[in-house]
């Protein structure tokens, strides 16, 4: 073990610059396979000796000591190795799941023969180290999670898009924005399942980053800011018409329309303009989806929306509670009209709408932290689940709607009954 770590650190001072020159550009350049086997290639000629020397058994002279020459198996460089003893070298970290803590190792046998694979007699690499099994299972509990989450929000954000859609009465500039924030998660959802179905378990296709992967991830990162935007349009427009005596629903709802789908088409063209342009090749990889500093423009109009919302619930808690508490006089009758106690009830409700739960989950633990876990449970429940618990607040307990949906039941119902009160009339009439 002590003899490879010092055949696989020894350089001569000449070789030293160039090694560490093309192990830059390797580095610079993410996952460059020819510039890693360049360096691979740099490192074995400039190691300073072979495994060579006296034979370790009883009759000295018989000549040099078998070893492994160093190779490059297309991930890792691995040195010249003594016979009988496993090369050691830290797992690579441009390989999606593997932990760069971790380490590698490549057995040497006996004969100088590096260790074949008995499946297909092919010189093998054990990297099955390199996965952390537990820390694996525990991220697939997660991402399951998202999965079931966002599936159930997209479920119940298509029949409530359906039920909202069907029933003309219901029309109104507030349903009209309800349908728009719930089209958007619909969009969201049905990407981030895509994302976690068709593109996490192909490493490829995070290694290669094709154009349709990177489209994928820009497609969704902008309905995910529409999200954060229709919840801005949302807060505004009831703050607006609580506070406004006098304004025009229709051409408000205009205005908000165009700016709950156009805002986020100005930043995320920002941020993949940026991105495209000044992004580092490792920062091109895996799809885009590995944080980088470029995603501070989308987490800025993120927190700015999230805090005018807050502005505006707390504005809207203060209009509610003072006509509460108003005279009767002013009221118009003994107590709060019913418009205000739907006012204040539908504030109530707007809180998970609003998106105020994500103010806590952006503080996430560093890596090892005992709160990791429960941070990661809880920002994926509240993240997926959101579609679900705006499609019940605003839909499936929705008086206007129950309602409905009654008066459409009943219907039904009296329809398929046999029709005796026609029978009756026509006994009647002809006595």
């Amino acid at each position: 073990m002590s003899e490879q770590s010092s055949n696989s650190s020894s350089s001569d001072s000449g070789s030293g610059s160039t090694i560490a020159a093309i192990a830059e550009s390797a580095a610079e350049s993410g996952p460059d396979f020819d510039a890693l086997r360049a360096a691979c290639s740099a490192r074995l000629n400039g190691s300073s000796s072979h495994l060579s020397g006296p034979s370790p058994g009883p009759e000295p002279g018989l000549g040099p000591r078998p070893f492994c020459p160093g190779t490059f198996d297309g991930w890792l460089c691995w040195p010249d190795t003594a016979a009988g003893t496993s090369a050691y070298e830290l797992c690579p970290d441009f390989i999606t799941g593997f932990d760069p803590t971790r380490y590698a190792h490549k057995e040497c046998g006996s004969d100088g023969e590096w260790f074949k694979h008995p499946l297909n007699n092919k010189t093998w690499s054990n990297y099955t180290t390199c996965v952390n099994l537990d820390d694996l299972e525990w991220k697939h509990n997660v991402n399951l999670i998202y999965e079931v989450g966002y599936g159930i929000s997209l479920l119940a954000i298509l029949l409530s898009l359906a039920i909202l859609g069907y029933f003309k009465t219901l029309k109104c500039a507030r349903i009209t924005l309800h349908m728009n924030l719930f089209a958007s998660f619909a969009a969201n959802n049905s990407l981030w399942l895509l994302w976690y179905l068709m593109v996490m378990p192909n490493t490829e296709l995070l290694q290669d980053s094709p154009a349709r992967c990177v489209a994928l991830h820009i497609n969704l990162h902008y309905f995910l800011l529409t999200n954060y935007s229709w919840m801005l349009c949302e807060g505004f427009y009831l703050h607006t018409v609580l506070v406004s005596a006098f304004i025009s629903e229709k051409r408000l709802v205009k205005w908000l329309i165009a700016f709950g789908w156009g805002s986020p088409a100005v930043v995320i063209f920002v941020y993949s303009l940026a991105r495209g342009l000044g992004g580092s090749a490792e920062q091109k990889i895996h799809c885009w989806m590995s944080p980088t500093d470029y995603d501070n423009i989308l987490v800025v109009p993120v927190c700015i929306s999230m805090f005018l919302n807050l502005l505006f619930l707390c504005n809207i808690v203060r209009v509610v509670l003072l006509k509460l508490n108003a005279p009767a006089s002013i009221q118009g009758s003994c107590g709060p009209s019913r418009t205000v106690l739907q006012a204040f009830r539908a504030t109530l409700l707007l809180v998970p709408l609003l998106g105020l739960q994500y103010i806590v989950t952006p503080f996430r633990p560093a890596p090892g932290h005992p709160w990791e876990n429960t941070y990661e449970i809880i920002s994926a429940f509240t993240a997926s689940f959101q579609g679900l618990c705006v499609a019940t607040l605003f839909c499936f307990f929705n008086g206007e709607v129950i309602a409905q949906v009654k008066r459409k039941w009943r219907m039904l119902c009296f329809s398929n009954r046999p029709r005796t009160n026609s029978y009756t009339a026509t006994q009647v009439s002809f006595f």
